[in-house]
């Protein structure tokens, strides 16, 4: 496919997981793709962006700068997937202020930074779409998730809000809501358990098609939603969990 062929599109935490293989196939489908991340190092994907920039979503000027670099680099910003976020485990009592302010601030606050310095240019564009990362954690409750899911739950209501804001200038904005996904954060989670198989099991046996989801997976779900194809897309959380919060099943 080449419907991203002529468009700039701009991925937060594009260097691993289910950012890097949404930087790829974007690549592969025809856009021009800036990876912003605060290690760009991790870049291994084919094709190459064809610009990454080094960029803490939690710095305002940091993502000023990077947005500014990228418009003016590769002429033009179409699509914008706000991918990076962090995890953290545990109840309402086990994080501190601190790791609750820090979760939000990436979580939250970044794809509200990233966006309020991309709008300027996706306001030019025929073609305008945002894509934010959120999580089944959203809709679903998980447990020792609490700080997540509440961050989590926060990007969804933002997608809406930002949906109806912006429906009227010509930009889509929507969210994908992935299941638990193979990514090197899941795997950091396993490695820490004190019983790594088990814990990889239990996760994937609460998703109903028995595995976890995969990046590549993830990101063909953003692709729809960013492609001029889906021009009367908006205000949609579309959800790739292995049918985790659609279906229950008999045990």
């Amino acid at each position: 496919m080449t419907d991203f062929t002529g468009l700039v599109a701009v991925v937060t935490g594009g260097a691993s997981g289910i950012g890097a293989a949404t930087a790829e196939l974007l690549g592969q489908r025809g856009a021009a793709v800036a990876v912003l991340d605060r290690d760009i190092s991790k870049l291994s994907g084919e094709p190459a962006p064809a610009l990454a920039l080094d960029c803490d979503v939690t710095d305002t000027g940091a993502v000023q700068r990077a947005v500014g670099a990228v418009a003016e680099l590769l002429g033009a910003i179409d699509v914008l997937v706000n991918n990076a976020g962090i995890g953290a485990v545990g109840d309402v009592t086990a994080n501190d202020d601190e790791e609750w302010h820090r979760v939000l601030d990436v979580n939250v606050v970044g794809i509200a930074r990233v966006t309020r310095a991309a709008l300027p240019h996706l306001r030019r564009s025929a073609h305008a779409a945002i894509v934010n990362t959120c999580s089944v954690a959203a809709p679903v409750g998980l447990p020792q998730r609490a700080v997540y899911a509440a961050s989590k739950g926060a990007v969804a209501s933002l997608t809406l809000a930002m949906a109806a804001d912006h429906v009227r200038e010509g930009i889509r904005v929507n969210a994908v809501t992935p299941g638990t996904a193979d990514t090197p954060w899941v795997a950091r989670l396993l490695a820490q358990a004190d019983d790594p198989d088990e814990a990889g099991r239990a996760l994937r046996a609460r998703q109903p098609m028995g595995r976890l989801v995969s990046a590549e997976e993830v990101a063909h779900a953003i692709a729809y939603l960013a492609s001029p194809l889906s021009a009367s897309t908006t205000g949609t959380l579309l959800a790739v969990d292995g049918g985790m919060a659609g279906l229950q099943l008999p045990h």
